[in-house]
């Protein structure tokens, strides 16, 4: 396997399980001297219009899983999930557009800021389809307030956002969280694991 540039990593805001790995990955690739690119991507895009499947909490059989496999990973890792998954996922977008325009304009905020949006949405159980509560994890994340204003406001968030995920479907990116090592693709985070032992041994 030729060294890998980079780990790409994409995941939504509304799912936990990109929630869990955006805790763990940067620390995963530190270990082998890589830098990870993160990614929005939209699961009513990629699973529901693309794939044509239904969201996991609407999925009977799985629905009674997933809540059970949270609360074990996250006594596991020591993660406090605040979030009940039987709520109703928020609106996503306003979010994701903030973060795609942050990592056009403000690239040195916008992981910060993603990180700070996703402990809000999964610990907190704050809505960030709602302007204020945007602006709020953006402050938490030391984000200036006049580069969080341009970025809700900006007409060019959509497009970015828009642009992000079609590349990611180009990609081949379905699900979150979803990895890229190099070209070599892993989803879940229950692959993190395999990541790590993948670019130990260099590929198999």
């Amino acid at each position: 396997m030729d060294t890998p540039e980079q780990i790409d990593f994409y995941f939504d805001f509304i799912s936990p399980y990109g929630y869990l790995a955006s805790l763990r990955i940067d620390q995963l690739a530190a270990r082998h001297a890589l830098p990870v690119v993160w990614h929005p991507v939209l699961l009513g895009v990629t699973v529901m219009k693309v794939m044509g499947l239904k969201p996991l909490m609407e999925t009977p059989l799985k629905k009674d899983y997933i809540p059970r496999e949270i609360a074990r990973y996250a006594r596991l890792h020591g993660v406090e999930i605040g979030r009940d998954l039987a709520k109703v996922p928020m609106n996503p977008l306003p979010v994701a557009r903030v973060f795609s325009w942050l990592k056009v304009h403000g690239s040195e905020h916008a992981k910060g800021f993603a990180s700070a949006a996703l402990a809000a949405y999964w610990r907190d159980d704050r809505d960030l389809s709602q302007p204020a509560e945007v602006l709020a994890a953006g402050s938490r994340a030391g984000v200036p307030e006049s580069l969080m204003s341009r970025a809700l406001e900006a007409d060019a968030a959509s497009s970015l956002l828009r642009e992000e995920v079609d590349r990611a479907i180009q990609r081949g990116v379905f699900g979150s969280p979803f990895f890229l090592v190099g070209d070599e693709p892993f989803f879940g985070v229950d692959k993190l694991e395999l990541i790590d032992l993948w670019l130990a041994r260099r590929g198999w």
